[in-house]
């Protein structure tokens, strides 16, 4: 009797936990999921205008007549192809070399922060994130001039280095929580600290490096004010520089202006869409090592 007794206590206590994690605030959670939704508005708002003639546009009602030709005309005055194409160039840049750069700080950081040296690293490019960029802007399009390097390639530079203690500060915590004993083991079998990283951690860092991706990804298409500063050239000039032009003698034309937004802003949606599954996949995985 004792042991069917105590045999039926797990069963009984499960289902007790089981009703806890149950315990929800539906209330809360329907509150939270419909103030969600208000992000669509503005969403809303943009693609209503940019089918709308310019007499029709600052009202959220639905266009009379479905200008379709306006993403033409805009793709025309901004030449987007170029400016897309110039942008794609450097985004992929920036992606790929702080990957392959900025992990491997992080991994020399994070395995040597009983150092003095390495500690100081460490704190040093985490202040950097504290210092607003317009304080050190004009420095940095002063020196880009001078070395020459105000074009693409300093651009991506800019990105590669700026980015750094961002990064830094998200690989190294991951880092740490990889057991050394890895890598003692592939050094036993004569394994170089080059090959040690790109063979070993780098492919655990996944999840991380899909998270630095994505940001890298992100700062590099959408940003203005750097390319601003540091392109010379206007056949360098990004899809945030080209677009730019709306400000100025076009600003009255909104429809055309929101109509280059919404392009400008699709193969970010597009991307995203796309890597969902595998950045989500990717941290969750990291999430039980």
């Amino acid at each position: 009797m004792s042991t069917a007794i105590s045999s039926t206590r797990p069963a009984h206590s499960s289902r007790v936990k089981y009703r806890k994690d149950r315990n929800i605030n539906w209330w809360l959670t329907a509150a939270v999921a419909v103030l969600s939704l208000t992000v669509l508005v503005p969403l809303y708002f943009t693609i209503v205008t940019a089918l709308k003639t310019p007499a029709e546009a600052g009202t959220f009602s639905l266009p009379t007549t479905w200008q379709w030709h306006n993403f033409a005309d805009a793709a025309a005055k901004v030449n987007y192809p170029k400016a897309a194409l110039n942008s794609a160039i450097i985004t992929v840049a920036a992606v790929v070399l702080t990957l392959l750069t900025n992990t491997f700080v992080a991994y020399a950081v994070a395995r040597n922060m009983d150092k003095r040296f390495f500690r100081f690293l460490y704190y040093f490019f985490i202040a950097a994130m504290f210092v607003p960029f317009p304080v050190v802007m004009l420095p940095i399009a002063k020196q880009m001039g001078t070395l020459h390097l105000d074009n693409q390639i300093g651009l991506i530079i800019l990105y590669m280095i700026l980015g750094l203690g961002t990064n830094l500060f998200i690989a190294t915590g991951f880092i740490r929580s990889i057991p050394v004993s890895l890598e003692e083991a592939a050094r036993i079998d004569g394994a170089s600290t080059w090959r040690i990283f790109w063979q070993i951690i780098f492919p655990l860092m996944s999840p991380i490096n899909a998270t630095i991706a994505i940001l890298t990804a992100l700062w590099a298409w959408n940003d203005f004010l750097l390319p601003l500063i540091v392109l010379t050239d206007q056949s360098n000039q990004t899809i945030p520089l080209a677009q730019y032009v709306f400000s100025s003698q076009f600003a009255t034309n909104y429809p055309m202006a929101f109509s280059s937004y919404l392009m400008a802003m699709a193969p970010v949606l597009i991307v995203y869409i796309i890597a969902q599954k595998w950045v989500i996949g990717g941290v969750m995985r990291g999430a039980v090592k």
